[in-house]
């Protein structure tokens, strides 16, 4: 498993996550539109209001600072130009870096105990991976084949587990997902926990991954149950 997933995962807790920077967005932005063909648009920032971060937005109770769509009309701003990336984040630098989910990709989000059990499952079955995130609050999202959303309820059941038991979210069509190095108010920035390389240009499906991410998920709820009993 990559050392990346140390940082991402916050294993060890030790590990700091430095402040991004408006460039590093702009470059990032801007790779992700050229080198993976992949829509990009700004989405809101962190602004500091009396020494406190908060979100530009204006919200007092956002769920998402800093890392949330600005506009309504988003999906029409996509783009996957670099050109057209530089363009937008020339005009606010500290703008989130969000990707469209049902384009080129789908996302399978799951809580991060249970996305690092399923990596490691996933390892040793030798299953084809596509770019893996960790969100600060302890989010992973599996990249996959657009469609992912249609099929992942049906897949889940088809396992013999309920959509309600587990917590696998699909994101797909009309969603999106932040990516890196964009930051989350003040719990630290979204990062990956497998890179975007050549070796992983051509993303799995669904039904791939669904069987250990189902898994570990499962196990994950019946922990939480022991727990709370």
């Amino acid at each position: 498993m990559e050392d990346a997933i140390e940082e991402a995962t916050g294993l060890p807790e030790s590990v700091q996550i430095p402040r991004q920077r408006g460039e590093q967005l702009l470059d990032s932005a801007a790779r992700y539109a050229e080198e993976r063909h992949w829509d990009v648009f700004p989405g809101t920032w962190l602004e500091v209001v009396d020494r406190v971060e908060r979100c530009s937005c204006g919200a007092p109770a956002c769920v998402a600072p800093g890392a949330h769509a600005a506009r309504p009309d988003w999906a029409n701003q996509a783009t996957g130009s670099a050109a057209g990336a530089r363009r937008m984040w020339a005009k606010q630098p500290k703008a989130s870096i969000l990707l469209p989910t049902g384009r080129t990709f789908d996302a399978l989000e799951v809580p991060e105990s249970a996305g690092c059990l399923a990596l490691a499952r996933m390892e040793r079955m030798d299953l084809t991976l596509g770019p893996v995130t960790c969100t600060p609050d302890r989010r992973m999202l599996f990249f996959v084949l657009p469609g992912a959303a249609l099929k992942v309820p049906g897949l889940v059941r088809k396992l013999g587990w309920s959509t309600s038991s587990v917590d696998l979210v699909a994101r797909g069509d009309g969603q999106y997902v932040a990516a890196p190095p964009t930051r989350v108010g003040g719990q630290g920035a979204v990062q990956w926990v497998r890179r975007p390389t050549a070796a992983n240009r051509w993303l799995p499906d669904a039904e791939e991954l669904i069987s250990p991410l189902a898994y570990a998920c499962g196990r994950e709820a019946a922990a939480q149950r022991a727990r709370r009993s």
